[in-house]
């Protein structure tokens, strides 16, 4: 499956902020989390132009409370956003419909690249899909990086903030979400909803990632699949002020490579 195999294909910025504002803007001076600068662009810029890039991406909407500074307005949109991050996918479903490409203001490093190899191994009929790298390839990337690892019975892996959501019944997996963010504080009742058989077999690293996969997709109604990034630095996002100093590092770092190479 190639994303957007009949034309260019939607894609959405998640730039919602949480009530009271992000700490990171506040810490760094930044009226929002999303207009941080690293090397002179603000990391929505950097995301965008990404996104401007890939010929494969026709319409971008930026989802934010509050209107931001668009690189390209011509192809660009503001969305407004809902409560929760899967609301605000759920919206912009609703508004721009599937396939939906989605990534996130706060991952500043995405490369056009990135973006092509995760549409290029899409699997044929999954319904939703999420970019992951393995722990070793992050590691090998960025030795000084902390990520949150999941781990599995065939490896550890990271979430890389790339997001497809193929067809209708991706709603179902937004709507799953929706439901474990609601009770992300009650753990119990989280445990029911995604099968007390499956979190003690995932606690004992019993199951694949594909099998886990399995598992919430049979309670999601929709088939859930992951593309293996190869890519360490794709699951680099800037959640805190320690990611934001590793990320304006290697940005310098691909600047001054690309200009020696000019």
């Amino acid at each position: 499956m190639t994303g957007g195999g009949g034309g260019p294909v939607a894609a959405l910025i998640l730039a919602g902020e949480r009530p009271g504002g992000d700490p990171l803007a506040r810490e760094t001076g930044s009226p929002h989390k999303a207009t941080i600068e690293i090397c002179g662009r603000t990391m929505l810029d950097r995301v965008a132009q990404t996104l401007l890039d890939c010929p494969r991406v026709g319409r971008i909407a930026v989802s934010a409370a509050e209107p931001l500074p668009l690189l390209d307005p011509g192809r660009m949109e503001m969305l407004a956003p809902g409560p929760t991050p899967s609301l605000s996918v759920k919206a912009a479903i609703a508004a721009l419909g599937t396939p939906l490409l989605v990534t996130t203001a706060d991952h500043p490093l995405l490369r056009a690249e990135w973006v092509d190899h995760f549409l290029d191994h899409l699997p044929a009929g999954a319904d939703a899909a999420a970019a992951l790298a393995r722990a070793e390839t992050v590691m090998a990337a960025e030795p000084t990086t902390e990520r949150t690892f999941l781990r599995f019975r065939d490896g550890r892996w990271s979430g890389c903030n790339l997001f497809f959501f193929a067809t209708p019944e991706a709603v179902g997996v937004v709507d799953f979400w929706r439901r474990i963010e609601a009770y992300r504080k009650r753990p119990l009742v989280m445990a029911r909803m995604i099968g007390l058989g499956t979190l003690l077999a995932y606690l004992g690293h019993r199951l694949t990632l594909d099998g886990v996969l399995d598992r919430i997709g049979a309670r999601a109604g929709a088939r859930l699949r992951a593309v293996e990034m190869p890519f360490g630095e794709a699951a680099i996002d800037v959640d805190d002020m320690d990611d934001l100093a590793l990320v304006r590092r290697i940005i310098a770092r691909r600047e001054d490579a690309s200009e020696r190479m000019a």
